[in-house]
């Protein structure tokens, strides 16, 4: 049997003075909490109460183990009420791992929404392209776009991406509005790709993914740049209305050839299997399953949900 039980046995024994009263207490048989109490002194090899047909009352041993066991029993228990709390109530710190351009979106958003929301948890947000080992890197929560292999974690699909591109309605009556993606090539783009790589950009054309090689007049490793770029009429750029949905709802950017976009393009979040998820990783995600619920900004397509406000 386990030490604390037998202790927090012994310890109601001596409270109320009386094994029957403490088995009422605990409910538990009379012959049970005799059994515990036998199974101390066995192991200590002292007996603890001097016992009567009328009376129970503790040895000097007992009163020993009394005065030293009372901090031991009140730490487990305080420790015991803290997790219990923590699963039922949402608190503590959460550790989340998203890619760079997430942090242009409306999730950003969101998260800050989730902690007016919830006071009592804390984030830590770790900034990274790479797909993060969820054990390893000790993460509760990893935003991904695109497809995320499933093993050992739970991948939940929260939103549909429509990719779009856009320019700003002065470029587009300057340039003129292409009809068709292949029209793109003509244009000025602004395109992510690795360093020294040509940049691509991928469209569904009748049920098909057409490749659209790109001779573009500005190229980065990340898209942080190419919002400011496009807004000041720079060139198009190709995007989310996740990404680009406030530009899009304020004017500021006309979007093109939703229509053409991947109908698998996903923003995942990935999360370990385990039987026991904290009560503040379970509050993230139902209110994540909420909020994608919401029509997005810009003019988004029916069943294309978006986080934004």
């Amino acid at each position: 049997m386990d030490t604390l039980e037998l202790l927090r046995t012994f310890r109601e024994v001596a409270r109320r003075n009386s094994f029957a009263a403490a088995a009422r207490a605990l409910d538990l048989a009379p012959a049970t909490v005799s059994k515990y109490v036998a199974e101390l002194e066995t192991r200590f090899h002292l007996r603890l109460f001097n016992r009567s047909t009328r009376h129970v009352s503790l040895t000097d041993a007992g009163q020993l183990l009394i005065e030293h066991s009372g901090l031991v029993v009140d730490l487990i228990d305080r420790a015991e009420d803290a997790m219990s709390d923590r699963a039922a109530r949402p608190g503590g710190r959460l550790n989340l791992s998203a890619p760079h351009v997430l942090v242009q979106t409306a999730l950003m958003r969101r998260l800050a929404d989730f902690m007016l929301l919830h006071p009592d948890i804390s984030i830590n947000l770790w900034l990274t392209n790479q797909v993060a080992d969820l054990a390893e890197d000790a993460i509760d929560l990893a935003f991904h776009v695109g497809p995320v292999a499933e093993n050992s974690q739970i991948v939940r699909r929260l939103l549909r991406l429509e990719m779009v591109v856009a320019a700003t309605p002065d470029y587009w009556r300057e340039h003129g509005r292409p009809e068709h993606p292949r029209e793109l090539v003509t244009h000025r783009t602004l395109a992510v790709a690795p360093p020294g790589e040509t940049p691509h950009w991928h469209f569904s054309v009748g049920g098909k993914i057409v490749d659209l090689p790109l001779r573009a007049i500005c190229t980065a490793s990340d898209s942080s740049p190419m919002v400011p770029l496009a807004l000041k009429g720079a060139g198009v750029i190709r995007g989310s209305r996740m990404l680009l949905g406030d530009w899009i709802a304020l004017g500021r950017l006309e979007p093109l050839f939703g229509e053409y976009s991947p109908r698998n393009l996903w923003l995942h979040a990935a999360y370990a299997q385990r039987h026991h998820h904290s009560a503040a990783l379970r509050a993230l995600l139902d209110f994540l399953e909420v909020q994608m619920r919401r029509p997005a900004p810009g003019g988004a397509a029916s069943g294309s949900a978006n986080l934004s406000a």
